[in-house]
């Protein structure tokens, strides 16, 4: 039996896949702990698990609602990538000493996990939690592409160990990725042995409860969501879906995730629902469409079910995700910022009208499941681990940083986590 440590940042859309891997490899009989914010991983994996504390920066600047495109990319890595990779190095140290694995699994947004695994001579696969770095989402952007290099280098000096040419992004021994072909198009992007395991669904130790009774089985159910890191942002797209969908009454009903509360109350309502949370993997069978952000985790949880989408993407990896679903057919791309009951309600009558979407959607649904999921990921692992023979008695090298011979700081940041972009 082997023991595996994944890192995780403070997002739920990465650390629900994870989550899926890590209980499977338990499953199995291995050893699994986890290194990051002890609340999100304690929620989303389960209270009995094994979890070594990394802090978090001490100060993160919020996000402007309205910040988009190269304002929204500079704040990703500038403002949050890179101050979390330095600030969790020390903890993912401390942990590779205490738990001594055999396998490091690091988000690739957790750059900290892959960057100290390297620099203690341990190996380690990236789990790769959206497709956007797959697919060459910068290879029109020569100048942004080489500005991020240059961002890693600097992080690779502070925290890694000296310069190689791994791309902390991309593991040379096994990169996992949460999807299919069917659904990204060919990889073109990145290094590393890439194996598409398509998604890691499976059951939540944690879900909020949802009224079974309220749906009727002779309408159409659209979920509308934009996850919780975009509820700054979402009032009034929310408002112009509760519009449309009210106005598809006859033949909709709709639900409505609103975690932040920006629409008004309403009382008791037949054809709409607005909740704060809802348990998404059980309501998806139930669903005929589901009108979201482009989150990678939404996209392919609603794909896994045969759902069709109307996608309006607000920044981040969303536009990639957005025009992977419209290449496949699997779905409607709307404007984010400027679309109108009309518009959307014209989505929703698409993919709902043209079987073409559904059919797509299954299709690609078809290819998730015969990856294998999380029993594949677990599978892939295990060979990586069982291919390094460590000893028992191994331990990893110390840090090269004298600073980090001393244990890291309690996280100072005990902020709520965000959904996954």
């Amino acid at each position: 039996m082997s023991r595996f440590l994944f890192v995780v940042p403070p997002l739920v859309g990465h650390v629900n896949p994870a989550a899926g891997v890590a209980a499977e490899l338990a499953r199995r009989g291995h050893t699994v702990a986890w290194a990051g914010v002890p609340g999100l991983i304690t929620h989303l994996a389960g209270p009995d698990s094994e979890i070594h504390p990394c802090a978090t920066p001490s100060r993160t600047p919020e996000r402007a609602p309205d910040l988009r495109g190269p304002g929204a990319l500079k704040f990703l890595w500038q403002d949050f990538l890179i101050p979390l990779a330095e600030a969790m190095a020390p903890g993912v140290a401390l942990a590779c000493r205490r738990f001594r694995p055999d396998v490091v699994v690091a988000d690739q947004q957790a750059l900290a996990g892959a960057l100290v695994a390297e620099r203690l001579g341990l190996p380690w696969a990236t789990s790769a939690t959206t497709s956007a770095e797959l697919t060459g989402a910068l290879d029109d952007l020569p100048l942004v592409a080489a500005w991020v290099r240059d961002l890693l280098a600097g992080l690779r000096g502070r925290i890694g160990a000296p310069p190689t040419a791994t791309d902390p992004r991309f593991s040379p021994y096994l990169v996992l990725a949460f999807t299919t072909p069917d659904l990204t198009g060919p990889v073109t992007a990145g290094s590393g042995p890439v194996h598409f395991v398509g998604p890691s669904v499976a059951p939540r130790p944690t879900a909020p409860a949802f009224p079974w009774h309220w749906l009727d089985q002779d309408r159409a159910t659209v979920l509308v969501t934009l996850g919780t890191a975009n509820a700054d942002t979402g009032a009034a797209f929310l408002t112009a879906c509760r519009q449309a969908l009210r106005a598809r009454a006859t033949t909709l009903q709709g639900v409505i995730v609103d975690p932040a509360g920006g629409l008004p109350a309403e009382p008791p309502d037949p054809d709409l629902l607005s909740l704060p949370a809802v348990p998404q993997l059980d309501l998806l069978p139930h669903t005929a469409a589901v009108v979201c952000h482009a989150g990678h985790n939404t996209v392919c949880e609603a794909l896994w079910h045969g759902v069709p989408l109307v996608v309006a993407p607000i920044r981040d990896d969303q536009p990639v995700i957005a025009h992977q679903v419209a290449a496949a057919g699997a779905g409607v791309r709307i404007r984010f910022g400027r679309t109108d009951p009309a518009r959307l309600g014209e989505a929703v009558d698409t993919v709902l009208g043209d079987p073409a979407h559904r059919a797509a959607a299954r299709r690609i649904g078809d290819s998730f499941r015969a990856a294998g999921g999380a029993a594949a990921a677990a599978g892939r692992l295990e060979a990586l681990a069982a291919a390094h023979h460590p000893p028992d008695t191994a331990t990893p090298a110390e840090p090269r940083s004298t600073a980090e011979r001393k244990p890291p700081a309690e996280p100072k940041s005990t902020a709520e986590p965000k959904e996954s972009r």
